[in-house]
């Protein structure tokens, strides 16, 4: 089932997710409810705040991103999509780049972020085995900001207070719900 993406102004989208302690069938519904809401409104990723559920949980494809890669900058990549349970960053360069980055919960609003351009992550996969992934460029931009949201992080929340200020009336907007987004989008208990 495609869920309801919360918007910018939404207070869900500042709380931090809560770890997962067990697999259950309700678990397995919510992943795959957020793969298909992700790939119904075309993301690169989805976490579960931006689904009103406080887990700390999200999915990604990475593959348009993997393939944008020059073939030897290409890091080994799990099957996509990828589900990360309880994500950890075990590791980030001192290296930072900027990336342009857009987000579900903030449609129509990209942005440029400067983040360490090569992180590792630790996570369960969907069968509650652990992995590891090295993520680097975009990759390493998309696990990021995706782990940013399970602990109540936007990416416009890496914005310095005058970058914030030139976007601040679009977010204005966002929060007034007036914007267009091809899915199915709420801002608290308004849809």
């Amino acid at each position: 089932m495609v869920l309801p993406i919360r918007a910018y102004g939404d207070p869900i989208l500042h709380i931090s997710g809560e770890e997962i302690q067990d697999d259950s069938p309700a678990l397995q519904q919510l992943i795959d409810d957020m793969l298909e809401t992700m790939r119904g409104a075309d993301g690169a990723g989805l976490a579960a705040p931006q689904v009103g559920q406080l887990f700390r949980i999200f999915v990604a494809d990475l593959s348009s991103a993997w393939e944008s890669l020059p073939k030897e900058k290409r890091p080994e990549i799990p099957q996509q999509p990828m589900v990360c349970i309880n994500p950890e960053i075990l590791h980030s360069s001192q290296k930072e780049e900027e990336f342009e980055e857009g987000c579900l919960s903030i449609p129509n609003l990209n942005i440029k972020v400067r983040r360490p351009n090569e992180v590792t992550l630790r996570y369960l996969d969907r069968n509650f085995e652990v992995q590891t992934i090295k993520g680097v460029g975009v990759l390493a931009s998309i696990l990021q900001h995706e782990n940013d949201h399970l602990n109540g992080v936007l990416h416009i929340d890496h914005l310095s207070v005058f970058r914030k200020k030139i976007i601040q009336k679009r977010l204005n907007q966002i929060e007034r719900g007036v914007f267009e987004a091809g899915y199915p989008i709420q801002i608290g208990d308004k849809s």
